[in-house]
């Protein structure tokens, strides 16, 4: 009786252990308010600003911002959709001369960030470029005023650029949705005599449409962060006039609400891409579909399908890898100037410094949600995706203005404190660009840990629960060893995004802190594109590291 008196009652042991804080929820909470915050930031300056230039904004620059924003991000969402489409459609379901090349061809221009395009085409097409000189040459005109030749930096080029290096996201998930199709619907309309062109816009198209719309989703939602390639070219887009009205006007709440329209447009994006996926029904087979057998083609139709498969690949990586090697080359002395190797050291560590941040919170909190059943991480688990859709200027004024007012509390508390100033710690280094890297990446090291660990047996952990593992040990000694491949992937596609990323870096780097992406864009700027040359070849460089490991996970995933 004694015994049974001194035990405690199972809903006792369960209040308490309500009461008792989680860790793995405390953490949850912690790494969705890190995202949410910047967002929220933007929010909160936008509504309470300093000085409210809001109906100035409306009745002067925000009209003509919106309506470039618009046309520039129709237009290369059309492109790249009728383009991606297209190739994967050719690539998938017919054979002609370097079809099976041109299937890992087209996804190089990854690769290249749309800012080195755009640096490419203008130094390969403007008046004293080899284009233009070549044809004063061969028909002896002597002048601009003699012949007619189209707008090198305007809203077409920049749309052309823009499609040229982000056409692969459709193109990725195309193919994909071309290759899960059943072989036997197309041969069942190829018997009742339906052509190519039938084939393709009534099976092909309507089957595929929720992957189609998703890649492109993606594209104008990349298109709208965009800053480099706008600038550039002269174009005035929403994002050109959050660094104007900041850092030219100085009112960092006009820069606030400009970067909230952007944020609603992005979520806006995002909202309709889900719906619009919500409400497909397009089921195929139960069976195992039969594979798509390859069409042979020949001739012209050959040829014809080879030209249109090589132009994004020509234009979105050739010319990019062609131009700057030429510079290059041409100045090799570039490679050892101190501001390209200082350059390089603050992207090795910045980037590398993200991508592992990032990793390890998205780990704990992928696992925090699989295994401990709480409700706040599985709640918050979506929150943390918000951040990849927050374009990069955006986090830039969301991070950079409250950690400048943290920075200088605790600069003037230490200095109240000991007498000596030790400077702005958060903002005068690095930290700010590895939160918003963090921040803006996080959604795509929680997609590949979920996916990882969602391919290892239940069975193991539960064995190792059972030996007394902790939920510690059991991440240590089971899933890290199972899913290193996919952490190590993880790393490389976070690390790769952080090199390429320029707007938020822009915003919060520290005076005379540049990395590779910052200083390409502050060479060919100045149009010092000889200088700038190094350093994009070094970010291609690093690109071409991650669409090489994607194309070998493709090939893995064929092979099986």
């Amino acid at each position: 009786m004694t015994e049974q008196m001194s035990q405690t009652p199972p809903r006792a042991k369960y209040a308490a252990r309500r009461r008792r804080i989680e860790p793995w929820s405390a953490g949850a909470l912690a790494i969705a308010l890190l995202v949410l915050l910047p967002i929220l930031s933007v929010l909160w300056i936008a509504l309470f600003p300093t000085e409210n230039i809001w109906p100035h904004l409306l009745a002067t620059t925000l009209p003509r911002y919106m309506t470039t924003t618009a046309a520039l991000t129709l237009g290369v969402a059309v492109l790249a959709a009728v383009t991606g489409t297209t190739t994967a459609w050719l690539v998938t379901l017919y054979r002609f001369p370097l079809s099976r090349y041109l299937e890992w061809l087209l996804l190089l221009p990854l690769a290249i960030p749309a800012y080195v395009g755009a640096y490419a085409l203008v130094d390969f097409f403007e008046y004293a470029g080899p284009v233009q000189s070549a044809l004063r040459g061969f028909f002896g005109w002597q002048s601009a005023r003699e012949y007619w030749f189209p707008e090198i930096r305007s809203l077409g080029s920049a749309t052309i650029v823009l499609a040229a290096a982000l056409t692969p996201y459709v193109f990725l998930m195309a193919r994909a949705a071309f290759r899960e199709q059943s072989g036997a619907m197309y041969e069942t309309a190829r018997a009742l005599g339906a052509g190519g062109w039938a084939r393709f816009w009534r099976i092909g198209v309507p089957m595929a449409r929720p992957a189609i719309a998703a890649g492109t989703a993606i594209v104008m939602m990349e298109t709208l962060s965009d800053y480099g390639t706008v600038s550039y070219f002269a174009v005035q887009t929403l994002t050109t006039g959050i660094f104007t009205t900041w850092l030219q006007a100085g009112n960092a709440g006009g820069a606030a609400q400009i970067a909230s329209v952007v944020l609603i447009l992005v979520l806006s994006l995002v909202a309709l891409e889900k719906v619009s996926r919500g409400r497909a029904r397009f089921h195929g087979s139960a069976r195992q579909p039969r594979p798509i057998t390859q069409i042979q083609l020949t001739g012209w139709r050959a040829w014809l399908a080879l030209g249109l498969c090589s132009i994004p690949f020509l234009v979105g990586f050739v010319l990019p890898v062609s131009v700057m090697a030429h510079h290059a080359l041409g100045r090799p002395e570039e490679w050892l100037k101190p501001g390209l190797i200082s350059a390089l050291a603050n992207t090795l560590t910045v980037a590398g410094s993200a991508a592992f941040v990032t990793v390890a919170l998205a780990l704990f909190m992928v696992y925090g949600v699989r295994l401990t059943g709480r409700k706040l991480p599985t709640l918050l688990l979506p929150v943390t995706n918000l951040g990849y859709a927050a374009p990069g200027a955006v986090l830039g004024i969301g991070i950079l203005i409250p950690l400048a007012g943290l920075d200088h509390f605790i600069a003037d508390t230490w200095e109240g404190v000991t007498g000596n100033d030790p400077g702005l710690i958060l903002t005068g280094s690095g930290f700010a660009i590895v939160i918003a890297y963090v921040v803006r990446f996080f959604a795509i090291a929680q997609g590949a840990a979920d996916s990882a660990m969602g391919r290892v047996s239940p069975s193991l952990p539960m064995a190792a629960r059972s030996l007394g593992q902790t939920l510690t040990g059991t991440l240590r000694r089971i899933y890290l060893p199972l899913i290193r491949g996919s952490v190590g992937t993880a790393l490389l596609l976070v690390f790769v995004d952080c090199v390429k990323e320029l707007p938020a870096t822009l915003l919060l780097r520290p005076f005379n802190y540049n990395t590779l992406a910052t200083r390409v864009h502050e060479k060919a700027s100045l149009e010092h594109l000889e200088q700038a040359s190094p350093a994009a070849l070094l970010v291609i460089a690093v690109g071409l590291a991650a669409v090489v490991l994607l194309a070998r996970s493709e090939n893995a995933t064929d092979l099986t």
